[in-house]
C-alpha cells in the first residue's frame, strides 16, 4: 500500500522526531545489523546498484535509465532489477509492456522497461538469473541497497540536493532507511541530484570517507510544450513539490496542485474530482511519467483520463558526460577483481 512521508521528516528535528527516537533507534539497529551481516549472494554478472539513503523522491529512476542508455552505447546488454513496489508479482517476472500494468509490476518498472528488460521480484538473485537467461550481461539494480540480498559491484547512492536526508533521523522519526554512517560504509559513491545545500553534509561525509562524489540534475524533456499553458498539476510520487516546481520552471503556470501518496492508484472518484476541478478553472491537467504509467494501463476510466493528460518527463543529466561511463566501467572492473569473494566493506567510521 502506498504511504505518504510525513512533512516533519523534511524539516529540522522537532518533538515528533525526538518522541519517535526510541523506535528509530531500534529500526536503525536492525537495518545496520542487516547491512553488516547479510549473506550477499554473488552474481555471475556485474551489478551496479542505484540506491537511496532515504525513502523516496531522490531521482534514482532517471539515473538508472541514463546508465542503461550509456551501457547500451558501450555495447553492453543491460537489464534492470526491481522489487516492483506496488505490484502483485512475487516473481521473478520480466515486465511485458503489452500486458503488464502498474498493479501487477509497479509503476517504476514500466518506465524502466521502455529502455531495457526489467525483472521484478523481491528475490533479486532470482531476478538476476532470469535476466542472464534473457541475454543481459550487465545489471542495474534500481533500489535495493539496504536489502543486502545480492553482492553488488558498485553502489551509487542518490541524494536530493534540496532535501538532503531531511531531519537526519531513521524511520519512523525521519526518512533515513538506516543510520547514515552505516549506509556510507557500504557505498562506493554519492550522486548529488540537483541544486541546493541540504545535501552538503552528506557530500562532505562521503568525501572524508574516501567515496567518489558526482553531481547531476533533472532536466525536463521538451520543456517548450509547457510554456504559456495553465495547469492543474497532480502527482503521487515521493516529492510532489519538486514536480510542481519543474512544471513552473518549464514555463507552465501551475494554478492548482494536488498531491497524493507515493505509488498512488487513483479511484474513479478522484479522477472525477480532478476533471471537474480542471474544467471549473479552465485548466489543463499535467502529471508525472510515473503517474501516467499507472493510469495508462489501468481501468477504462483511468486510461481515458490518461489520454488527455500532459506528461512531464525527466532525464538525469550528469555534470560530465564521462561520469556514466566511469560508473559502468568501475562496476565491470570490480566484478573482474571480486569474482565470488565475499563483500569486505570498509568498517571504519566516517568522520
Amino acid at each position: 500500500m502506498a504511504t505518504e512521508a510525513p512533512p516533519f521528516w523534511w524539516t529540522k528535528p522537532d518533538w515528533r522526531a525526538y518522541a519517535l527516537y526510541p523506535a528509530s533507534f531500534v529500526y536503525g539497529q536492525i537495518a545496520s545489523y542487516r547491512l553488516r551481516t547479510a549473506k550477499r549472494e554473488p552474481m555471475d554478472l556485474p551489478v551496479l546498484c542505484v540506491g537511496n539513503l532515504t525513502v523516496g523522491g531522490a531521482g534514482k529512476t532517471p539515473v538508472a535509465i541514463a546508465l542503461a542508455r550509456r551501457a547500451e552505447r558501450m555495447r553492453l546488454k543491460p537489464g534492470f532489477l526491481s522489487r516492483g513496489y506496488g505490484g502483485s508479482f512475487q516473481g521473478p517476472h520480466v515486465v511485458d509492456l503489452a500486458h503488464d500494468s502498474a498493479r501487477t509490476v509497479g509503476d517504476e518498472p514500466l518506465l524502466l522497461a521502455e529502455h531495457a528488460p526489467v525483472a521484478v521480484t523481491p528475490d533479486r538473485a532470482a531476478g538476476a538469473r532470469l535476466l542472464a537467461s534473457r541475454g543481459c550481461d550487465f545489471l542495474i539494480m534500481d533500489d535495493g541497497f539496504q536489502s543486502a540480498r545480492i553482492q553488488t559491484d558498485y553502489a551509487l547512492l542518490v541524494v536530493d540536493g534540496e532535501r538532503g536526508v531531511g531531519n537526519g533521523h531513521v524511520i519512523p522519526g525521519g526518512p533515513l532507511r538506516a543510520p547514515l554512517v552505516d549506509q556510507m560504509r557500504f557505498a562506493d559513491a554519492v550522486l548529488k541530484m540537483g541544486q541546493g545545500s541540504s545535501a552538503d553534509d552528506v557530500v562532505r561525509m562521503a568525501a572524508r570517507a574516501g567515496k567518489r562524489v558526482f553531481e547531476a540534475e533533472s532536466r525536463t524533456r521538451e520543456p517548450e510544450q509547457f510554456q504559456g499553458r495553465r495547469f492543474l498539476a497532480f502527482a503521487g510520487i515521493g516529492n510532489p513539490q519538486k514536480f510542481f516546481a519543474s512544471v513552473a520552471a518549464a514555463g507552465g503556470e501551475v494554478v492548482v496542485t494536488r498531491a497524493f501518496p507515493d505509488h498512488h492508484f487513483y479511484t474513479a472518484e478522484e479522477i472525477a474530482e480532478l476533471r471537474a476541478l480542471a474544467a471549473k478553472e479552465s485548466l489543463e491537467t499535467v502529471t508525472t511519467a510515473k503517474d501516467a504509467a499507472r493510469l495508462a494501463q489501468g481501468s477504462e476510466s483511468e486510461r481515458d483520463f490518461a489520454r488527455g493528460l500532459a506528461v512531464l518527463r525527466i532525464d538525469a543529466v550528469f555534470d560530465s558526460d564521462a561520469v556514466p561511463r566511469f560508473l559502468i566501467e568501475a562496476a565491470l572492473e570490480a566484478r573482474r577483481q571480486r569474482k565470488h569473494k565475499p563483500l569486505q566493506p570498509d568498517l571504519s567510521t566516517p568522520e
